[in-house]
Order: structure tokens, then sequence, then C-alpha cells
């Protein structure tokens, strides 16, 4: 008699691992990659929003102001998106699980993200200070920092979208990270360019070599 029962508690065990992943009628679940994605990009992308709102106020020059208003715009609303997600999902926009830990485990190496995933830290995140000395900036050292801070940002939603794509198969999920793969990459060689032309050179890399 105590075997079946070992089975049944097997079972169930299984059956409660699956609904966690894969949710109701195969939506993702609560543990599932794309709810931590969905999180943790939805914070990533607050942060960007917030360091582009403190740049565009500062009255910087018509470059820096196109850019800003560009990642207002463009973050803003993939976060809605996010959010949108979670709630289709009917999952909450808050979780206990740590930052990053839908990443761990699944192959990555000893790359930043992987390290991220390890630590519960999102990578590229500006820390308090960091954003306190953006604020406490003016003229050109505030868009020197502004495009420091900003390419590290990009590189970090970089890592952890293609990370996302290593580990998803969802069409919405999948084509959202290649967008925000394409679209952050093409502005860190704008913002290069533009810390270039402003005698600056970008913070090392937390991108693993390509």
């Amino acid at each position: 008699m105590r075997k079946p029962i070992l089975i049944i508690c097997g079972v169930l065990v299984l059956a409660v691992a699956a609904f966690l992943v894969f949710g109701r009628d195969g939506t993702p679940g609560d543990t599932s990659a794309e709810a931590g994605f969905a999180r943790d990009m939805a914070t990533h992308h607050a942060q960007a929003v917030d360091m582009a709102f403190t740049i565009r106020d500062k009255g910087p020059a018509k470059e820096i102001r196109s850019l800003a208003f560009d990642i207002i715009n463009t973050q803003a609303n993939q976060r809605g998106m996010f959010q949108g997600w979670l709630q289709q999902w009917g999952l909450s926009q808050a979780t206990d699980q740590r930052p990053m830990a839908w990443m761990s485990g699944h192959g990555h190496g000893a790359t930043p993200a992987a390290g991220a995933a390890a630590t519960g830290t999102m990578p590229g995140m500006a820390s308090p200070q960091e954003l306190t000395k953006l604020k406490e900036a003016q003229g050109t050292q505030a868009e020197v920092l502004f495009l420091q801070l900003m390419i590290r940002h990009h590189e970090g939603g970089v890592q952890m979208a293609e990370g996302l794509l290593k580990l998803s198969t969802r069409g919405e999920v999948v084509s959202m990270a290649q967008k925000i793969v394409q679209g952050q990459s093409g502005e860190i060689k704008l913002m290069t360019e533009l810390l270039r032309l402003r005698g600056a050179q970008p913070f090392p890399s937390i991108l693993p070599p390509r």
C-alpha cells in the first residue's frame, strides 16, 4: 500500500511543479523564464526611463534629448506590455523569486548574466550612488555620465534578452526579446559615437566576448 501512495505523492509534486512553470492552459507559470523575464525587464526598463527623464530635464544637446525621448517612449511602452502579459497569464507583478532566478542553471557559463542570476542582481543596473551623481551633474559632464550609464544598462538588457531567447519559444516573448537585442544594440553604437564626440569612452563592457 505504501508504494502506490508514494507514486501518487510523486505525481502530485510533478503536477505542482508543472503548474508553476507552465501555468493554466499552457500559459507561462510563476517560475517560468517568461514570467521572470517580464518582471525583471519591467524593473530594468523603469530605471532606464528614470535616467532618461533625468537627463532630458537638464536641457541637454539636441541629439541627447532626442535619444532620451526615444528611450522614454520605447521602454515605457515595452514595460506596459510586460505588465500586460503577467496580467493576461494570471500572474502577479511581484514575486518571492529573487531577480534573475529564471536564468539560473541554464548553461550560461561564467558570464556576467550568470553571475547576476547567482547573486540576484540585474546586469547593467546603475547603483543609487550613480543615480545621485547623474542627478547632480550638469552640462557635458551630465551628458557623458548619462551615456556611460545607459550603454552599460543597455548591455545588461541585451544580456537578459539573449538569455530569454535560449530558454523560451513563446512567440510574443521571443519577438520582444529579439526587438530588445536589435534596438538596444543599435543604441549602444549610437551612444558610443556620442561619447567619442565628447572626448569620452564607455565604461568597460559587461558583455561577454563576441
